[in-house]
């Protein structure tokens, strides 16, 4: 991978897990993907190195690692990397290409695989909104998100990240070409995106990200009427205690979030 990524800056001591303690706190890091602990040394090497926010080398220890964890934090880390550090929208979304193809080939070596879904359909969903929704919508990029993250979900019917982004996909299609022909063209519907956010949260209660995205969407599907529970959900966000630098990204987007307001 290339080194002129920029760096995690808000590097903590407890991010930097052992094998050991990782091992430990797998269950906790992972609810939102609910990624299976990996058995071998490289991959979990490589998800030691997500979690501390070295996500170049994370990519490079989980490609390096030849293992469907290992592709997965190597996946993982990239669009992290790309959605909250890099700034330059051009390599943003050759960023997320370039893992919507990795994706695309680990499903078809591992296609029980249900994170090769999930990160296909978080590195396109990102793609698509950098795009502008309703040219991904128009082009059929909602539709294999939304393909991607219904397979993840039978594969994976507690994946709290799935349900996130399948509450957002509803959200931004019906605020973006509205109920009628959202429910009808792309199969959005507002009840559904509201049951998939409330599901996040019931999946994994200390979840930053779920209080963001549910506040986002919360606005999009019903409106000014609920900007005083989506500035809660954000308050409570940014009340949240990262364990790893993913958490500490999402709890500083809420405090800026929260600062602009």
């Amino acid at each position: 991978m290339p080194k002129t990524w920029k760096a995690f800056t808000y590097e903590d001591k407890a991010y930097e897990y052992s094998a050991a303690s990782l091992k430990k706190a797998w269950g906790r890091l992972h609810a939102g993907d609910a990624e299976p602990l990996p058995k071998d040394t490289a991959s979990l090497n490589a998800w030691m190195a997500f979690h501390a926010g070295d996500f170049s080398k994370a990519v490079d220890l989980g490609l390096a690692a030849g293992t469907s964890s290992g592709s997965n934090a190597a996946n993982k880390a990239q669009v992290i990397y790309a959605t909250y550090l890099e700034s330059n929208e051009k390599k943003q979304l050759a960023l997320y290409e370039e893992v919507a193809k990795r994706c695309e080939a680990l499903q078809a070596a591992d296609p029980a695989n249900a994170n090769s879904f999930y990160l296909y359909a978080y590195a396109m969903g990102r793609y698509g909104q950098g795009i502008g929704v309703v040219k991904a919508a128009t082009s059929g990029i909602a539709g294999k998100v939304k393909n991607a993250l219904d397979t993840t979900l039978k594969l994976a019917p507690k994946h709290a990240d799935a349900h996130i982004a399948l509450g957002t996909y509803h959200a931004e299609i019906i605020d973006k070409v509205g109920a009628m022909l959202g429910g009808l063209t792309y199969g959005a519907s507002k009840e559904t995106g509201l049951k998939m956010f409330k599901k996040a949260l019931e999946l994994n209660p200390d979840s930053a990200i779920a209080r963001i995205e549910y506040a986002n969407g919360l606005v999009m599907l019903e409106g000014k009427k609920k900007i005083a529970e989506a500035e809660k959900l954000y308050q409570q966000a940014t009340e949240h205690m990262p364990m790893d630098a993913m958490e500490r990204l999402d709890v500083e987007l809420a405090k800026a979030e929260m600062e602009d307001d």
